[in-house]
Formats: C-alpha cells, structure tokens, sequence
C-alpha cells in the first residue's frame, strides 16, 4: 500500500513503497554444470525483489535493525552493519535469506552433504522411479592416492597402471545398470532392485537453506581440505549466489572463508614465544601449520 507519509500502525511503520527489482534478473533457473552429468541449478531465493539499488542483503540489515520498509540507512552504512554482524557472529539476520537449488550429484556425494541437517531437501525416489543412467567417472588425474596423513582423505594421484584399472572397476560397475532394468522389468521391485547400483549413480534433489547454514556448509565444503567431488559443487553454489547477497558474501570471504581460528593455547604461545602448551601431536601439528601460513616463526 502506498501513503503519502509514515504512519504508526502498533509497532509497524508503513513506509511509501519504493521500486522493486528482481534480484534473479527475473530468471526462473541459473544453472551451473558440475562433475560429468551434474549440475547446480539456483531455482528461487527469499527475497526475490529488492528495492531498487540495492540487493538481498538488505533482508539481513532489515532484520538487524527491525527495520520499516526498506528502511532509511545508506548502502555503505549497510555493508558496515552486515559485516559488523558476520564478525561478531551475530548470525540471526542471515537466517532471513534463503536460497533453494536444484542439484544432480553422486550418491556418495549426497551422502556426504546430508550430513549437513540444517536444509530442507526432497531427493528424487528410486522407489517411485527408474534411476536414470547416468555414472561418476573421474578422470585418470582425479584419482587420488590414499593420504598417509588424512585417514579419511586423498593425497596426490596414484600411477597410470593402477588409475586405469580401477576405471575398468567402474566401468563394470555401470554394467550392472543393465541387470537392475532386467530385473525390474521381470517384476523385481524398484526400491529392491536399485541396491544393486553402486555410490557412483546419479541422484537429484531440492535443497533449501537459509544464509547463514548456508555460509557454514561452504565454509566446510569450500575448505581445501574437503573432497574433490564435493568441493566443486560448493564453489557451484557459491558462484550463484554472491551476485545476489554480495556484501554477505565479502564478509563472509574476509571473515570465515579467508580466516583462521586460534585456540587459547595457540594464542598465549604466540604471545610468550613458547611452546604449544600440550603434547597432542594433531594439536601441535596444526598449530605449526597455522605459523606457516602466518610467516611466523615456530614457538619453541
């Protein structure tokens, strides 16, 4: 509703309206493509109109300062209070903006991401439906030798003669798709019939999130030390979604993305020059990594 003037109404204040925009650039879907047959398709966000010269940020500030309507601080003033509030964790008013995306991944990277519980997410049945045809092959150069640092992580690429044979591996495993169209034409149930398909098959699903879990999955997904498979779709996701939240996203590239956490004991052996005041080798491993990415002398 448009008024000449504010008015009180309780603890509301009606503003004139002011010109929307769509911060999609009115598209229905924005895709990415991931992987071999994946993708990563931003299919809707809250909010979708922004006033006018401004972007979906303004939802964060707006909620920070229970704002009126679009509120009366400039822009520069809404980039300090966004990263006011990314650096002190104030992390409420990211909740405010949610993304929904479309996403195709092998189930072994879906595995992966719904360990993150904080998403809504519908994920395409195999009960209901045929699973279609389509299999995660890496590359021979993406395919990582096990880490004899990292139990659950790779390190480096094992040579030619191994690489090719695991491809056969796979290669194989795919020809089992034959056998689970066989079997369910023959009767065979499809929610039976598809555990005979290996991680490597495609799955889809819809997943929603707010910002700020959002920040958390890629600031964890993002990390150099996150799988290959399931890296690549969080730099996906992120590539989307910063024309449409970007001073969120700066903040969050200077402040969680681009940052380190120092433990207590890491500070006070900065601080004295002494020894990490502990004899976990994990702990002390870390923390010397943390001085090499600082340029400071190892404590010690």
């Amino acid at each position: 509703m448009s008024v000449e003037s504010e008015k009180r109404c309780g603890e509301v204040r009606v503003m004139p309206d002011a010109p929307m925009v769509d911060v999609m650039g009115g598209a229905s879907r924005i895709e990415r493509r991931v992987l071999d047959h994946g993708f990563v398709a931003l299919i809707d966000c809250m909010p979708r109109m922004a006033p006018e010269g401004k972007t979906a940020d303004y939802s964060i500030v707006q909620a920070a300062r229970v704002s009126y309507g679009e509120g009366t601080k400039q822009v520069n003033e809404d980039r300090g209070l966004v990263r006011y509030l990314l650096r002190h964790r104030h992390t409420t008013p990211f909740e405010m903006v949610e993304f929904k995306f479309h996403v195709a991944m092998p189930i072994f990277v879906a595995r992966q991401w719904i360990r993150h519980r904080t998403a809504n997410v519908n994920e395409y049945s195999a009960r209901y439906s045929i699973v279609p045809d389509r299999f995660y092959r890496p590359t021979p150069e993406a395919i990582r030798a096990q880490s004899q640092s990292n139990r659950q992580g790779g390190d480096g690429i094992v040579d030619a003669g191994t690489a090719e044979e695991f491809l056969a591996l796979l290669e194989r495993a795919e020809g089992l798709y034959k056998d689970y169209l066989g079997f369910t034409e023959r009767g065979v149930a499809r929610e039976l019939a598809r555990t005979a398909l290996p991680v490597s098959v495609y799955t889809e699903w819809y997943w929603k999130c707010d910002l700020h879990n959002l920040f958390h999955f890629l600031s964890l997904r993002m990390d150099p030390h996150a799988q290959h498979e399931i890296r690549v779709y969080a730099d996906a996701m992120y590539e989307l979604l910063r024309p449409i939240v970007p001073i969120a996203c700066e903040a969050f590239e200077d402040y969680r993305l681009g940052a380190m956490h120092l433990t207590r004991l890491e500070i006070e052996a900065i601080r004295t020059a002494a020894p990490l005041a502990t004899t976990n080798k994990r702990e002390i491993a870390e923390f010397e990594a943390k001085c090499d990415q600082l340029g400071i002398p190892r404590a010690g």
